[in-house]
């Protein structure tokens, strides 16, 4: 029988949209629409027994779930719902003992839903650059009671030189451009390797999508998922008006060798035996030829662009030649113009003889 304690966490019920989780101390008590609620009225009570208010209201006393941690959470960001992470964790095969990379902690819910299944054995390592956030979900993660399984890092993946893991079983992705990491996270997953990115826009899916391609991922699906809550009632079961509609697409792939840019295993062993049998000196003649070919190929490239910018400066001083000369000729032409104004001023009409 689990009895509810000092420092005890329990989710104070009374309907499915009044519900409050706390942790049990003696002297707290908060003051509700149905009256007021005292901690120390639940110590000594097992889980699911009900309190009575001072307003002869039933509370009934229920042990937290993850589900309620999560929908309880401080919100710094907008978190993923558990009716996204339900799939996300059943389509990736996420389950105890993993290694799983997080990119974008947010407010910590994906970050405390999935430690809380890959405990004792498995870890959570999630990155981030918000501090301010990361500082939420710290304290979220702290709550759920899962900051044993997971590790936070400060990190900006998308300018990281190196990557800190590898091996990674299952990717969680939550930016604003996924996209941009596919290649870090295709780094640090093993082969075969889960990624699911989490985007609000299609336009995102659609990047995302062809980013995934290019860097050789494969079993690629979308979705969407709705949960429609139905009120079900003797005599007058119908849909709820209440419910959580679209909130965000899914995007799954798997991390596959596509064989793009290398030959066949067999071969390239073959080819790379046959380069470490080559003698030192072969080596180094190579290596010089390709260097001075480099170079000789660097120095016609800067001959070319020497000849071009010659050629731009006497194309230049053409033009400003020719700019010269055409106004040198319109000033002889206005001063001409201007000396036959001023003799025709000048020149008097001959008087009339009578």
């Amino acid at each position: 029988m689990a009895l509810i304690k000092n420092n005890s966490p329990v989710l104070f019920f009374y309907s499915n949209s009044k519900k409050w989780l706390a942790k049990i101390s003696k002297k707290e008590s908060f003051h509700t629409h149905i009256g007021v609620i005292k901690h120390s009225d639940a110590i000594g009570k097992e889980y699911g027994s009900r309190l009575i208010t001072n307003k002869d209201k039933y509370v009934y006393l229920l042990e937290p779930n993850m589900y309620d941690y999560v929908m309880k959470i401080q919100h710094g960001t907008q978190i993923v719902y558990p009716k996204d992470i339900g799939y996300i964790i059943a389509r990736s095969g996420i389950g105890s003992g993993q290694k799983i990379l997080e990119i974008g902690t947010g407010s910590g819910s994906l970050t405390s839903f999935v430690a809380g299944i890959v405990k004792p054995r498995g870890h959570v390592y999630t990155f981030d650059v918000d501090e301010n956030f990361m500082k939420i979900a710290a304290k979220n993660i702290k709550k759920a009671g899962v900051e044993k399984y997971v590790t936070q890092h400060n990190l900006d993946l998308k300018t990281a030189k190196d990557m800190p893991l590898d091996d990674m079983d299952v990717a969680l992705v939550d930016l604003g451009d996924p996209w941009v990491v596919i290649p870090q996270v295709r780094q640090m997953l093993k082969g075969s390797g889960c990624v699911f990115a989490i985007c609000p826009t299609m336009n995102q899916l659609e990047k995302l999508t062809m980013a995934l391609v290019e860097n050789e991922f494969t079993d690629i699906e979308s979705t969407e998922h709705i949960l429609r809550t139905i009120e079900a009632r003797e005599g007058k079961t119908r849909h709820s008006f209440q419910g959580i509609g679209h909130t965000t697409y899914l995007c799954f792939a798997r991390k596959a060798f596509f064989g793009r840019d290398s030959k066949k295993p067999a071969e390239k062993l073959e080819k790379d035996t046959r380069d470490t049998k080559k003698s030192p000196s072969k080596i180094a003649a190579k290596k010089a030829a390709a260097k001075k070919a480099a170079a000789k190929k660097a120095a016609a490239k800067k001959a070319a662009a020497k000849k071009a910018a010659a050629k731009k400066a006497a194309a230049k001083k053409a033009a400003a030649k020719k700019a010269a000369a055409k106004k040198a000729a319109a000033k002889k032409a206005a001063a001409k113009k201007a000396a036959a104004k001023s003799s025709k001023k000048t020149t008097k009409k001959p008087s009339r003889t009578l």
